[in-house]
Formats: structure tokens, C-alpha cells, sequence
């Protein structure tokens, strides 16, 4: 598998979750492990550009694809990516522990729907959960965020 760019191994063990082997042999800690049930979202990064539950994937399903994490979104650490700007600018994060998922989510939203309909805003965040912000600022994120494009 490619992961954020780089041919990585698979895990010794064909069991190992996404979640647990971009966490724990490829230590890429923004990928955030919340129900485990792929219910919260917390742990959604990008198969092939498309928004998916590390959580619900065994990492050896990822061979031959690309795989991206929080990490690889904005590899120059100059530079926050634009949907990361827009939720800074927009305070579209509390605590943090839900934004990396919400953020690849909305990645794989814009990528679809440069331009979303509210609707379709409220269709790309829906599958995250967040317990501190609501939802308003991250819907204004969105918007931000696709007129940053």
C-alpha cells in the first residue's frame, strides 16, 4: 500500500485493522480511533481519495491502493491545507479529537462537489459525530473551504 505518498508494508499479521497499523507500525497518530464500530467517523481517512472507517477496513485491504491520513494532507508543515485553514478560521474545532476524520471526510465531500449544496454538506459531515462544537462552524468551514478552491 501507498500511504500518504510512500510504499508502506503490510502488516505481519493479517488481522490488523487499518486503524491500528497506520497507528501503531506506521505511527501516524492523527488517524484517531473513537467507537471502533465505524459509527464516529474519528478514524476516516482516504482510500483512493474516497472517504472510509479505518476502523472497519483490515489493512491488508489496502494493498494496492493509496492511502491517505491526516498526515499526508498537508505535507509541507509550512502550510495548513485549505479545508485545515477553514476549520481554523471558522473555529470549526473544540477539542480536536474528531477534526482529522471530519476534515479527510470533507476532502473526499469537495473532491466530489466542488461547489456543495447545504444538503450536500450535511450529507458529506453526517457519517462524523462530534460531541463539543455542533455542527454550525463546520458547516461554515465547508462553505469556506470550497470558496478557498
Amino acid at each position: 500500500m501507498r500511504v500518504n505518498g510512500i510504499a508502506s508494508p503490510l502488516p505481519e499479521d493479517p488481522r490488523t485493522l487499518l486503524s491500528d497499523h497506520l497507528r501503531h507500525q506506521l505511527r501516524l497518530t492523527g488517524t484517531h480511533v473513537g467507537c471502533e464500530h465505524g459509527v464516529c467517523g474519528c478514524c476516516t481517512v482516504l482510500l483512493d481519495g474516497k472517504p472510509v472507517r479505518s476502523c472497519l477496513l483490515l489493512a491488508v485491504q489496502a494493498a494496492d491502493h493509496d492511502v491517505t491520513t491526516i498526515e499526508g494532507l498537508a505535507p509541507d508543515t509550512a502550510a495548513l491545507h485549505p479545508i485545515q485553514q477553514a476549520f481554523h478560521e471558522a473555529h470549526a474545532l473544540q477539542c480536536g479529537f474528531c477534526t482529522p476524520g471530519f476534515v479527510l471526510a470533507v476532502k473526499g465531500l469537495l473532491d466530489e462537489h466542488p461547489d456543495p449544496t447545504d444538503e450536500q454538506i450535511q450529507e458529506g459531515i453526517s457519517g462524523n459525530l462530534c460531541r463539543c462544537t455542533g455542527y454550525a462552524n463546520i458547516r461554515k468551514a465547508v462553505r469556506l473551504a470550497a470558496a478557498a478552491r
